[in-house]
């Protein structure tokens, strides 16, 4: 057509050109090895993922990402065309979204962030908007939450695609339709080893050209000469880190493998008991909405720094949590990304340590819990290390220090290993496990 020239894709080409830092994006967006960042995005019309022209299952999706997913193997995140954000404020779209936000959920910047989240993810759920289609152009795999072709072009390729693409079941299990389909997007690279599998060719037939087509075109309507240097575009910046800040009780199951592991799934405010064999206990950060759920919690831990003065040091702050909270057994501050002080019930100071980044230091503390409530003590995790499983991801090892020269303090000025007490008392009438001393195992769940 006399009216139209051939430009290409300057965003596209942006989202090429830094698809070699994918890694980097996902750790921006604290995505661990082994998690699988779950995307899910929406355009600004009435029939979008976050429309109510539809069937308006976002309200019920959206805590559900968290509650159903394993937090350790998925990391969801949300990209909301920006004229949602406009339409209706940032306030209220947080206030939508703020039991999501407490499981995990990560919202990503409308306007700066969402390419390199695009890049970052491994699935996608989304609807006809731009993202998704990028997306697919990508090879990331999209289900469709909201598929209405309304106002698309019946002939367009963006329409073609919204027909093809698999349908999100909004009121069944959800990770057996992202594992499926991941799964066949898996057999779908093997067989095409280093291809695109979506519409890439659709999306431009120029790839990495638009600067320098733009530029000619531009320069020619002016009627004057280019520059002589190279048409070019903005790289994609780094996002700033963004640490999952999960603050909903977390419903953990756990089972024993072998001597020294554990293997540990954990779900954010689930609404039923999670499916799966092994023994159950709840975890909660100390900044948790509900204060009934922390006063009954097994293990509560929070996130900070060793020489924040604001908490004291981690022995202070876990011997005031357990003071404060007599039911719970645990108490850890995470004050790395590979490790975290911890106290138990019994006076234990420990220290677990693992791979730098491999995995929320939570975990461990979870892992920790589930060896003593089996009647096993510290000793043997001390002795030979601590192995702990998130599905996919691991093993991680983890190495379990005491942190006082004589062995753990007790409670209550009790007499410790270092201590010259008699050495045949092994707990009375007012020892009701009739134990004492480091490594004894601490009092079960009640």
């Amino acid at each position: 057509m006399p009216t139209a020239v051939l430009a290409g894709d300057p965003c596209f080409d942006r989202i090429l050109a830094a698809l070699p830092y994918r890694e980097r994006f996902r750790r921006a967006l604290d995505v661990r090895p082994g998690q699988r960042l779950v995307l899910l995005n929406s355009t600004w019309n009435p029939d979008s993922l976050f429309g109510d022209g539809g069937e308006d299952i976002l309200p019920s999706l959206l805590p559900r990402l968290t509650a159903e997913l394993p937090a350790d193997e998925y990391r969801p995140a949300a990209v909301l065309h920006p004229n949602i954000w406009h339409g209706h404020g940032p306030g209220q779209i947080r206030v939508w979204l703020d039991r999501a936000r407490r499981g995990g959920l990560a919202l990503v910047d409308p306007l700066e962030g969402w390419r390199q989240a695009l890049i970052a993810a491994d699935v996608v759920i989304g609807d006809g908007g731009s993202v998704s289609y990028y997306a697919a152009a990508l090879g990331t795999p999209v289900l469709m939450g909201a598929a209405s072709a309304d106002g698309l072009d019946a002939r367009s390729p963006v329409a073609a695609f919204v027909r093809r693409a698999p349908r999100l079941v909004p009121y069944a299990p959800l990770r057996a339709q992202l594992d499926a389909l991941l799964d066949e997007a898996e057999r779908r690279r093997q067989r095409q080893p280093g291809a695109l599998p979506g519409p890439a060719e659709l999306v431009s037939s120029v790839p990495g050209e638009a600067a320098a087509l733009l530029r000619r075109h531009f320069y020619g309507f002016i009627g004057i000469p280019e520059p002589e240097e190279p048409a070019l575009l903005d790289p994609l910046p780094l996002p700033p880190y963004e640490r999952v800040a999960r603050t909903a009780p977390l419903r953990v199951v756990t089972r024993l493998l072998g001597t020294g592991e554990v293997e540990v799934s954990r779900y954010a405010d689930p609404r039923s008991e999670p499916a799966g064999d092994g023994d159950a206990h709840t975890a909660v950060h100390e900044d948790t909405l509900d204060p009934d759920r922390r006063a009954l919690a097994d293990v509560i831990f929070r996130y900070g720094t060793a020489d924040d003065p604001r908490y004291g040091t981690a022995e202070e702050w876990t011997a005031e949590v357990l003071a404060r909270h007599p039911y719970s057994e645990l108490a850890a501050l995470v004050t790395g990304p590979g490790g975290c002080t911890v106290r138990a019930r019994s006076g234990a100071l420990l220290r677990l340590s693992g791979p730098p980044a491999a995995a929320d230091p939570a975990v461990y503390v979870s892992a920790l819990y589930a060896w003593l409530a089996a009647g096993k003590t510290w000793e043997e995790l001390a002795a030979g290390g601590m192995t702990v499983r998130t599905g996919r991801s691991g093993p991680h090892q983890v190495s379990v220090t005491p942190l006082t020269p004589d062995g753990p303090a007790h409670p209550g000025g009790q007499s410790g290993p270092g201590d010259q007490s008699d050495p045949g008392d092994q707990g009375g009438p007012d020892d009701p496990d009739g134990q004492e001393g480091p490594g004894s195992p601490f009092t079960p769940l009640r």
